[in-house]
């Protein structure tokens, strides 16, 4: 634990700022409500850019997963999303519907389907590149900070899910 910025009788505690006095917990002092204020804030300020895209946030994410590397099983993408079938399926019938991806049946193994991005979603990609620049601009952070940023937060979802 350490001290809490600007008030020495708080310390920092995981999910929450523990008062040394007696005081009852408050939502200022939560930091996983913290968390969910900055993400709700992070996809507010995406929203625009996507729906310029025809993508939901969700969707980008996937997009960007087949940007990195193509083609990658739908079991790899669950993987890499932190999602399940029953979350990650509609999400491919939507871009597949949208002509951006295709799922193909394995020639090697018929029980893996590969997610591969068509031509007009390897073209979307161009368009893409202003999404992380718009929360950037946003977010009145420096390079580093941002940096710092990114990686505690890599630290703590580590954590958290080796704890699990």
């Amino acid at each position: 634990m350490r001290a809490f910025p600007g008030n020495e009788l708080c310390t920092i505690e995981l999910c929450t700022i523990v008062l040394v006095m007696s005081d009852a917990p408050r939502l200022r002092h939560q930091v996983c409500f913290a968390l969910y204020s900055a993400s709700k804030a992070a996809t507010a300020v995406y929203r625009p850019v996507l729906e310029d895209l025809g993508l939901t946030y969700p969707q980008y994410l996937v997009m960007l997963v087949l940007w990195e590397q193509e083609p990658r099983s739908v079991r790899e993408l669950g993987a890499e999303l932190g999602l399940d079938s029953g979350t990650l399926s509609p999400l491919l019938k939507r871009l597949e519907a949208m002509g951006l991806v295709e799922r193909r049946r394995s020639a090697e193994d018929e029980r893996r389907v590969d997610v591969v991005l068509t031509d007009a979603g390897t073209a979307l990609s161009d368009r893409a590149q202003a999404v992380p620049q718009r929360l950037a601009d946003a977010a009145g952070l420096t390079p580093e900070e941002i940096g710092q940023l990114h990686a505690t937060l890599g630290k703590l979802t580590s954590a958290l899910n080796s704890s699990l």
